[in-house]
Parts: C-alpha cells; structure tokens; sequence
C-alpha cells in the first residue's frame, strides 16, 4: 500500500507581469535552481541579470526560462550552505534593480525568505500561520494583522512569526499593526464587477476623504510635514505623478493656482525623474500615488528630497513605501480599490488636492472669507452630488454606449480645468475597452488632430460651466461642422450645450473648479459600459497591472 505524501503546508507563487520574456509556461514564477531545490517568485526587475546569468551559466547553472527573475534562485543556490537566510542575503548584496521576492528551499521546510528593495512587500500574521503578499488584500480572508518591510530587509517567515533583518543581518524589531479593512471590502457586494462596485462608491469615497478635514470656512490637514508659515514661505508647488494620479494632480494645479495664487508645476515622474530638476528648499513636491508604491513616482519623491525639497504624499495606503520617503502625508481614504482602472481612488485624489488648494489659500489669506466659506460647503455637498449623479446617469450613458460600442476611435476634447476630465476619461475608456483614444486640449484641435474626424467619429467635450465654456462650444462646432458626432458633459441648467450636441450628460451644479470631480462619473461610466458591451474583463484588462513597481 502506498505510503501517502505529507501535506503541504508552506508555498509562495506569484501573478507575473511580463517585463523579461513572454507570457508563456517557462517564463512562469515560480522558478527554480538547476537542482530544484530552491524556489523563488519575484515581482520587479533585476537590472543586472545579464552578466549575473553569464556568470551562473558558466559555474554550470543550466537556465529555462527567459526572464531575469530566474537568476534569483541560482543566485541564492550559489550561496546556499544549509542557510537559506544567509543565502538570501549574499544573493540580495549581487542584485541591482528594484524587486521584493521569495524564495523557499527543500532543505528548510516551514521557512519562506523576503527580500525588498523598492518593490511592495507586506507580512500577514495568523494564528500559527503566516504570509507574504505584495499586497494586504492578498491575506485579508485570513488576518487582519500586518508587518511592514522596509527597503533592504530580509525577512524569516515561519508559521510562528517573522524575524526582520537589515541586508547586513541585523536583527530588526517590528511591531505587528491591526488593519481595520474587513473582508467584505473586497467582495463585490452584489455588482456585476469590482470596477462597477467602486464606482458606486465614489460618494463614500469623497466623504471620507473631506469628512472631518472641512468645517465651516476652515481646512484641517493635521500634521501635514509643514507648518502654516512654511506653506506661507513656498516659492512653488511641484506635482510628480503618473497615469490616472497624474490627472488628479493636473486638477489640483489649477485649484491651487487659481485659489492661493502659489506657481505649481507638474510633471510625470518618469520624465521628472530623469531630467535634472531644478528644485530646493523653497519648494514644495507632492508625489500622488494610490498604492505608496508607483516606481517612478518614489524615484522622483527621493530626487526631490535629496535635493533639499519638502516632500509631500497623497497616497490610499498606510504604511506604503511613500509615506514612509516623505515628510508628510495626506491619506486619500478611498478605502480598498480592487478593480485595475482606478475610480474611486481618483476621486478621493483629486478632493485631496481641493483639500490642499484651499489649505494654502487659507495660510495665503487670498480668498475672500465668504469665498472659502462658499467653497468649504460645495466640497462637504460632493458626495451628496455624486449619489444624486450615479442615479440619474447611470441609464442614459449605458444607451450612449451601446450606440457607439463598435466606434474604432475616440476623441476626447476639454479646455482649462476639463483639460484634466477629458484625460482621465480618455484613458478609462483606453484600459478597459481597448478602443484607440485621444484626448486634446481643445483649443489645440486646429494643430492636428481636427484630421482624425469624419463621420464616424465621437468626440466627447466636457462642456461644464467654466470662464471657457463658450470658447469650448465654439469647438464643439468646429467638430460638428466636419460630420463628427458630439457627446457633451454639462453642468444642469446648461442649455446652451444642448444644441451643440447630439447627446448630453449634465452634472449636478456646483462651483465650477468642483465639476471635474461629479464629470469624471459619466466618463468612468461610459468607459465601462462601452467595454461591457463588447464583452471585456473590465476588473483585470490585459497587460496591466494594479500598482507600478517596475520603471
């Protein structure tokens, strides 16, 4: 009779995100050594993995894949001497690049080894059981219960804890932090999708953020890294970000600058990054970053601070590596976001940054006291607005969508503060449809793109009250006079939209420098059900991915 195998208790595996090979069997994590003794999964990249894989290959490792994540494993090998740990360790000091891994050995059962550097890397701590994830979200059904692991710790994992080194093998104390997430935070509470579902959560996500930050004509930021005469002293605001955070951060340049009259700049980390900013201690960078963990928005916060420069974080996620490379944090409270195409994180994101405007504006004394009285009371009315919206919309969008389901292109046009909206949705409709669009300032559509348009083409203006709406209308025109069809965003009352377009979605009416907030619904919306009815996976769209870790 056969003797039955052992039941296995320890493991480690790994969605992968091809940067180094293609989507395929061999290039899947986790990979192992030439004598499969050791198992790595690694999220990241290792930048000198060429001339460490000549190096292995010519002591005789033999290589199946080809990613440069497998030389993790065969690195680890080479050192291994009865400790995984230690072997962990050396390899860690020979790899250059960003990454958090794992890595198990066959000779060590009931041990899993971390490693971090720049790459998201969290422990969940059970009841004599234990976890690694990229993410909290990745143990939630299982604890509540969490360890932070810095950039250049090893961490032992055993079912009865973790034990923290430094990359030099100092043993490291970490304290075990209590997450208030519960586990229906992740389900999708009756939607159809995550995506949908978060959406619908916008008003909630709003109020959280504003909640007790607002009352009366005042703004509370708390312990935000920099007094009121600090805020009083900045020469400038610089705004690092990229994708969806990006847009939120272009809406908040126009806030601040039209509020507190402060000079923002804005850039998208990668490029900031890489460019040799000139920037001091007269400056104020505020990098946006849902996850805390976007790559190339820490290089260009560490750049930054480096250099002299406050350093700011609005940021959805406790404990993530940007509140912890900053001097200051503003949470965003959205609140847990599993679907891919951010929603509601972007909403919360851009309150943050209204929050932040009139923050300054109140330091810099340059709004009127009725003014910011008026302007504190809108934000606290959001979320109401935002409810209001999502149940009057919902059905005229999901029509428009239908209608234009199998367009083979998209034109998205806004001017000043829509500028931000028509981005954001151009690139909703980008993730999770697949549709070619582009989004242009519209005053810019006579420098090219009015060529794109014929008679099969939606163009989407946002259209709200603004000091440009008549020179938006006059586009909008200009797009109908070529047998292109408009689909407006107004604001309520807007009638003189509805005869420059043949459909129109309006918005609650509010301060015009809040509508991009309530107009970003209707663009989510459309995105979404645009890609619904072409029967796409709107919560996981290909080729990408949650969080950014890698350049």
């Amino acid at each position: 009779m056969a003797t039955a195998e052992p039941e296995a208790t320890t493991g480690i595996g790994h969605t992968r995100w091809a940067t180094h090979g293609r989507v395929s069997e061999e290039n899947a994590h986790p990979h192992s050594d030439t004598a499969d003794r050791i198992e790595v999964a690694m999220n990241g990249i290792v930048e000198n993995h060429a001339e460490l894989r000549r190096r292995l290959e010519g002591e005789g490792a033999v290589f199946s894949s080809e990613t440069d994540s497998e030389v993790v494993p065969h690195l680890i090998a080479h050192h291994y001497d009865g400790d995984l740990v230690e072997a962990v360790r050396r390899a860690y000091a020979e790899l250059r690049g960003h990454y958090a891994f794992v890595a198990m050995c066959a000779d060590e059962p009931g041990l899993l080894v971390g490693a971090r550097k720049e790459c998201p890397l969290v422990v969940g701590i059970g009841d004599d059981e234990a976890f690694f994830g990229s993410a909290i979200s990745s143990f939630l059904s299982e604890t509540r219960r969490v360890q932070w692991v810095e950039n250049g710790e090893i961490v032992a994992l055993r079912p009865a804890g973790a034990e923290f080194f430094t990359a030099g093998g100092e043993p490291i104390e970490r304290e075990v932090t209590d997450i208030d997430w519960d586990e229906e935070t992740a389900e999708k509470a009756g939607y159809e999708t995550f995506m949908l579902k978060e959406i619908h959560e916008q008003a909630d996500a709003v109020a959280e953020t504003v909640a007790d930050r607002v009352s009366g004509d005042r703004v509370h930021l708390g312990d935000i890294g920099l007094t009121d005469e600090e805020l009083r002293g900045l020469r400038r605001v610089v705004i690092v970000a990229c994708g969806t955070s990006y847009h939120a951060g272009l809406v908040g340049r126009y806030a601040i600058e039209e509020w507190a009259r402060v000079p923002v700049e804005i850039d998208i980390a990668s490029e900031y990054r890489y460019r040799n900013p000139v920037v001091d201690a007269r400056d104020l960078v505020i990098g946006i970053s849902q996850s805390g963990e976007t790559a190339d928005t820490l290089a260009a916060m560490r750049l930054a601070r480096e250099r002299g420069a406050k350093v700011l974080a609005v940021a959805n996620v406790m404990g993530s590596q940007a509140t912890r490379d900053s001097d200051g944090v503003i949470f965003t409270r959205a609140g847990l976001e599993i679907g891919v195409a951010a929603t509601k994180t972007y909403v919360a994101q851009v309150a943050v940054m209204y929050l932040l405007g009139l923050k300054l504006a109140q330091v810099h004394g340059t709004l009127d006291p009725d003014r910011l009285s008026t302007l504190c009371r809108e934000l606290r009315e959001l979320p109401h607005k935002i409810t209001e919206l999502l149940e009057r919309v919902e059905e005229p969008v999901r029509r428009i969508a239908e209608r234009w389901k199998d367009s083979e292109f998209f034109l998205y046009l806004g001017r000043h503060v829509g500028l931000p909206v028509c981005l954001e949705g151009a690139l909703k409709l980008k993730e999770v449809s697949y549709i070619p669009t582009d989004a242009y300032a519209a005053g810019e559509m006579k420098h090219g793109p009015i060529a794109l348009l014929d008679e099969s083409t939606p163009v989407v203006c946002v259209a709200t009250d603004s000091p440009v709406l008549e020179k938006v209308m006059s586009n909008m025109s200009e797009v109908q006079a070529r047998g292109a069809h408009v689909i407006a965003i107004a604001t309520e009352g807007g009638d003189e939209v509805l005869g420059a377009a043949e459909e129109v979605i309006t918005v609650p009416r509010s301060d015009w420098l809040l509508q991009p907030i309530l107009a970003a619904v209707p663009l989510q919306l459309l995105a979404y059900y645009i890609a619904r009815a072409r029967g796409l996976n709107v919560d996981q769209p290909r080729n990408l991915a949650k969080t950014v870790t890698v350049e």
